[in-house]
């Protein structure tokens, strides 16, 4: 049997530890789905599930959720992860996948200054994973849902003939005077981000490193120890859920606010244009955590470069009145980055040196690269 590149199973990440030996072929057992069919997969998967949130009156079991209706406004986002696009089970452990289908979601919430109170699942897979790799992914979901106090309350499961693809649609709530939006900002208005970026592109270069020189060479076993804050940034990031309570703690509210899932010149450019103005931003304020610092200079990339366009930071990105400086500096762990400008769409930056350069949006994009992916496979 050829070796497989699979390097979680030591010690990463404990709460998320595999039982499975890869992806698709768990030892010593392997139940086949159509042992159990589609209803007998849904009951197997989902028959621990309890209920967290008073809203949530009917969960899995029915021809849909019963979610209460409050004096709340409702928040719904979905995204769907696709196999050979979004993640690479070669590397990627099937629990820290479930966590993080669920965790990019409750982040759109959080960037709507709301709170995530339910999930919904759909899961499209092929025959070649068993049981046991879906159970899999159903506890790294179930985990996330614990953390954010989500209730998983209904889904789909069917069949691909293309791998697997993940989709999760997540609901929320939120006081219609709290919400944000990406438009709201005004000329000089300030913008903050939460935490550190470039991290999480960081670790998928060293997992594409890795990858290739286990290909290379399947007796070399990938060299990963002292990573493991890179490797964690993108294969189980957290949603900043916190940021939203500290802000509010403050007696702050956003003006405009967007979650970084596809870099931060990316999503900096469409809070301008969600509020037609234009933004500055200073090259020396952009947190960078020390391990993606050693980890651009083993690349030779650019620092800046990976935080401006590597993406799934899913870290804050808000704007603040300059009224709420004092307030947003006694936050820890929050950077002011810049401000808002009068100039309609143009984002730019004052480089270390001191010279402006223009941003643009080189971040990922799921139609434009697949498409680059099949020109260059041609």
């Amino acid at each position: 049997m050829a070796k497989k590149f699979w390097p979680y199973n030591r010690k990463y990440f404990p709460e998320l530890q595999c039982t499975m030996k890869s992806p698709v072929n768990p030892l010593p057992n392997r139940t086949e789905i159509s042992q159990l069919g589609e209803f007998g997969l849904i009951d197997y998967l989902t028959k621990n599930i309890r209920l967290q949130n008073s809203t949530s009156l009917k969960g899995v079991g029915d021809d849909a959720a019963v979610i209460a209706a409050d004096n709340r406004q409702t928040l719904v986002s979905v995204d769907v992860l696709i196999e050979g696009v979004h993640f690479d089970l070669s590397y990627t452990p099937l629990k820290h996948l479930g966590y993080k289908a669920v965790a990019v979601n409750i982040s759109d919430i959080a960037a709507m200054n709301g709170k995530a109170e339910q999930i919904v699942v759909g899961i499209g897979l092929s025959n070649r994973f068993p049981v046991e790799a879906i159970e899999e992914i159903y506890e790294g979901m179930m985990l996330a849902c614990k953390r954010y106090q989500v209730d998983l309350v209904g889904g789909d499961t069917t069949s691909s003939h293309s791998g697997l693809f993940i989709s999760v649609t997540v609901i929320g709530k939120a006081k219609q005077e709290e919400i944000c939006y990406r438009g709201g900002a005004s000329v000089g208005d300030l913008l903050c981000v939460s935490g550190d970026l470039g991290a999480a592109y960081m670790g998928l270069l060293l997992l594409e490193r890795e990858k290739a020189a286990f290909k290379a060479n399947p007796d070399m076993q990938p060299d990963l120890e002292g990573y493991d804050y890179i490797l964690e940034r993108q294969l189980k990031p957290e949603p900043r859920t916190d940021v939203v309570e500290m802000l509010k703690q403050a007696g702050i509210k956003p003006t405009s606010m967007i979650d970084i899932s596809d870099g931060l010149a990316s999503e900096i450019l469409h809070l301008c244009k969600a509020s037609s103005l234009g933004c500055r931003i200073y090259e020396d304020k952009i947190p960078m955590d020390a391990a993606t610092l050693t980890m651009a200079e083993s690349f030779r990339i650019v620092p800046t470069v990976a935080a401006l366009n590597g993406g799934e930071d899913y870290e804050l990105l808000f704007t603040i009145r300059q009224t709420d400086f004092e307030k947003v500096k006694a936050i820890s762990n929050i950077s002011i980055i810049g401000h808002f400008t009068e100039q309609s769409g143009i984002a730019e930056m004052v480089t270390t040196d001191n010279q402006l350069i223009r941003l643009t949006a080189q971040g990922w994009d799921a139609l434009k690269n697949s498409e680059e992916d099949k020109k260059a496979d041609l």
